[in-house]
């Protein structure tokens, strides 16, 4: 059986020094907003060459404190694409704010900026552009587009751990980056975790303030706040895994490059572009019949997911929340895809015996 994804596997390699840490933790006996939080937010600052960076309880808490500090008025729209996972457009909810949902290009599966111009509207505050399956947004139009009107960019970096658009990380081009460090991310923590990368001081203690209470001296409370703390213990673990956020990156680039090199042309692969470094947190295809390509691959003890089978205007609890026009090429995706085995606990061995039987299918 090969899975779509083993954390035990995963994580193995990191096992001692994960137990050492867990048992300096005890030792110590601090448990919230210590010295490893501040450690892991300086580390992870530095690896994108930028200042303030906020730890947060989990990918979606990051998001919504990035919009909580731009201070938007309620009713306020913000530009989302169709395809997105719901978190996205919860964060934009919660926030008392209105999604409005744009196509992706097919190119990237990432929001198209062709299509932005069309959606803006006199209510519109901010773009938060999708860095989805680990490859970037196209983000010298976006930004220009976001600069002409006057937009806010929060970037959802929780699939781009370490991506690139032309050289630059995802989460240093926007007003925000959020990031979620769920188990399953490229740099995964044992359990939720979040982080937010901001541009400026105000933000940075904004964030600080927003995460903790609305507090920034303990028991005197500034502004209505969260509890969105990151967990000190697993700050301490993703401080153990960051340093190799980048051969995990590698890695993922090599069975990418294996599903490039052996796929036959009955799959839509992602297009390479050497725009883009691609991290790959997911490789995904299209295929016409993916549901029966994944009973198939099912059988062949291969197991994939579906990233994700619900279009975000086909859920039930967004029905009241977006407008309903048709979103064809969202729609395609939607229908299409199908995430294959791409992990840091998969070898080249494994993920050729998956290309080969794919193979077999088409055949």
């Amino acid at each position: 059986m090969i899975p779509y994804e083993s954390l035990k596997i995963l994580n193995r390699p990191f096992e001692e020094k994960l137990k050492g840490k867990l048992s300096d933790f005890l030792d110590k006996g601090w448990y919230i907003l210590g010295e490893e939080v501040a450690a892991f937010e300086k580390e992870f600052a530095l690896y994108h060459d930028e200042q303030y960076c906020v730890g947060v309880a989990n990918g979606l808490d990051a998001l919504i404190l990035a919009l909580k500090c731009c201070g938007f008025k309620p009713g306020d729209e913000v530009i989302v694409p169709s395809n997105t996972y719901i978190a996205t457009i919860l964060a934009i909810i919660h926030c008392g704010l209105t999604p409005v949902l744009v196509e992706p290009d097919l190119r990237t599966y990432n929001i198209d900026p062709l299509a932005i111009p069309d959606a803006i509207s006199s209510k519109t505050v901010a773009i938060m552009v999708v860095h989805l399956y680990g490859q970037c947004c196209e983000m010298d139009p976006i930004m220009e587009i976001a600069k002409d009107h006057q937009l806010k960019v929060i970037e959802d970096c929780a699939q781009a751990h370490g991506a690139k658009y032309k050289g630059k990380l995802a989460g240093t081009f926007g007003d925000f980056g959020a990031f979620s460090f769920y188990p399953t991310k490229n740099l995964g923590a044992l359990g939720d975790a979040g982080a937010v990368i901001c541009k400026s001081e105000e933000d940075y203690q904004k964030l600080r303030q927003l995460r903790n209470y609305g507090s920034e001296k303990k028991y005197h409370n500034g502004v209505i706040g969260y509890n969105s703390r990151l967990d000190e213990l697993q700050a301490a673990f993703l401080r153990i895994k960051l340093p190799h956020l980048d051969e995990i990156n590698q890695h993922k680039r090599k069975l990418a490059a294996i599903y490039f090199e052996v796929l036959n042309d009955s799959f839509v692969k992602p297009k390479l572009d050497e725009d883009y470094y691609n991290v790959y947190h997911i490789y995904n295809i299209l295929h016409p019949e993916r549901d029966k390509l994944k009973e198939f691959l099912a059988a062949h003890q291969i197991a994939t997911e579906i990233h994700y089978p619900v279009a975000p205007q086909d859920q039930v609890a967004l029905k009241d929340y977006l407008q309903h026009f048709d979103y064809p090429v969202s729609a395609n995706i939607h229908q299409s895809t199908l995430s294959l085995p791409c992990s840091f606990a998969h070898t080249e061995a494994e993920i050729r015996h998956v290309a080969d039987i794919l193979n077999q299918f088409s055949s």
